[in-house]
């Protein structure tokens, strides 16, 4: 694994860059106060392919309707492109949030041919606070390529001003010691404040019965259906990988749960819920 204070060195690099590349899309006045009014959060996880859908064409308005169908509240982004060469320079999370006007946090994990690729968090609810978390991995080789992975941790103000967590992450795609290394840090670093409602989103690249998700359930509730429905590939899913969870599990209550049949835009199909936050 690589050492902590290389990941350290790498995000403040990532996240000086974020704060010039990430736009502050703010939602209508009349949109925030209907969003604070209500305990029910409708949440969306999708792993967008840095914008590449299955026909190989890259095509972000196609994205933008297939969120904006869901009507979220929350949305937990994955392999979002900011300015890279492959995408057309195109600053993904920002057009994502102009489209569906939404508002929008970016957070990089890693320099890609000239721009950034990471996590990304949409809301429409009012934003309290930002961070972005390195998480551990092993660095890439000749003989195997590897990530850099990370975590974006928004706070937002949910109704009666109380405040609430959401978490965008992604784990290592081809190593299972660094999936399972992450799900360690993901609850290390995420369940100490236990006072702060948390919803955890993210492609895990794990099924359901591997350790990095048993890792994960030691503290965190699955928002999933009975069946663990498939999420991946998108056009014929056969392993369920997308997740949604929450803590602590008191504060919250499953009211729908689903994965999204939308073969095209993406080579994930999106992961929805609608959670009621009971509120203290």
């Amino acid at each position: 694994m690589q050492k902590t204070p290389e990941l350290k060195r790498i995000f403040r690099s990532f996240f000086s860059c974020a704060i010039l590349l990430t736009l502050i899309c703010s939602p209508s006045e009349s949109g925030a106060k209907a969003a604070q009014q209500t305990q029910t959060l409708r949440v969306l996880c999708y792993n967008i392919h840095y914008g590449q859908g299955t026909d190989g064409k890259y095509d972000i308005a196609r994205l933008a309707k297939v969120i904006e169908a869901t009507k979220p509240d929350l949305v937990a982004l994955q392999e979002v492109d900011v300015g890279v060469k492959r995408s057309g320079r195109v600053h993904e999370a920002q057009r994502l949030a102009e489209l569906t006007g939404l508002a929008v946090r970016f957070g990089p994990t890693q320099h890609y041919e000239g721009g950034l690729f990471g996590n990304a968090v949409l809301t429409r609810l009012p934003i309290l606070d930002v961070k972005i978390q390195p998480l551990p991995y092993t660095e890439s080789t000749p003989q195997k390529v590897t990530y850099p992975r990370g975590a974006i941790i928004v706070t937002v103000r949910g109704a009666n001003d109380k405040p609430l967590r959401f978490i965008s992450t992604h784990f290592q795609h081809n190593l299972p010691e660094d999936r399972v290394e992450e799900a360690k840090a993901i609850n290390e670093h995420f369940t100490v404040d236990s006072d702060i409602p948390t919803i955890l989103a993210g492609d895990m690249n794990a099924t359901p019965d591997a350790e990095p998700i048993q890792i994960l359930l030691k503290q965190w509730t699955n928002a999933i259906d009975d069946k663990a429905a498939p999420s991946a590939p998108s056009t014929k899913p056969r392993s369920r990988i997308d997740y949604i969870f929450y803590r602590p599990a008191t504060d919250f209550e499953v009211i729908e749960t689903r994965v999204i049949a939308e073969p095209l835009a993406s080579d994930h199909c999106p992961v929805f819920a609608i959670l009621k936050w009971k509120q203290k």
